[in-house]
């Protein structure tokens, strides 16, 4: 089968019972993505903590995946993404820095520590198309992994 879309487990985490992601109703737009490893998010933390999905997604050349917010994580949780939403670039799978490695940045707002155990549902991908402008001219190619874009 020629492969298209989809998700693979990322290097180094080929042993750690990943779950690929999956959509749960027939009519749903987001694939969900769990939590790679146990990780407990400081309360009114400063700087956003990153949290492990141990997986990577591939995709033709005029898509990107969008990383959203599980809709419950906000008010249960107090969990929002530091970047309101994260976009994974199809050059971004394979990088020889971190193998396409997808992660979620995630501010706690509440008092309380919050601790998101492995397994745990953190987030929702869903392929998009994007389109160029005219006169696109962009030639650059991806160095390094998360956060290289403009490097």
């Amino acid at each position: 089968m020629e492969k298209i879309r989809g998700f693979e487990v990322a290097k180094g985490w080929e042993d750690k019972n990943i779950n690929l992601p999956i959509r749960k109703t027939k009519h749903s737009a987001g694939y969900d993505i769990e939590a790679a490893e146990d990780v407990v998010i400081s309360a009114n933390k400063n700087i956003p903590t990153l949290i492990k999905t141990g997986i990577k997604a591939y995709m033709p050349n005029d898509e990107y995946l969008l990383l959203c917010n599980r809709s419950s994580n906000p008010k249960k949780k107090g969990l929002v993404m530091a970047n309101s939403v994260g976009i994974i670039d199809c050059d971004y799978y394979n990088n020889p820095e971190n193998d396409g490695h997808i992660m979620f940045a995630f501010y706690n707002v509440k008092d309380e520590d919050i601790t998101i155990k492995k397994g745990e549902c953190i987030g929702q991908g869903i392929f998009q198309k994007y389109y160029l402008a005219d006169n696109d001219n962009a030639e650059g190619e991806r160095q390094g992994g998360f956060g290289s874009t403009s490097k």
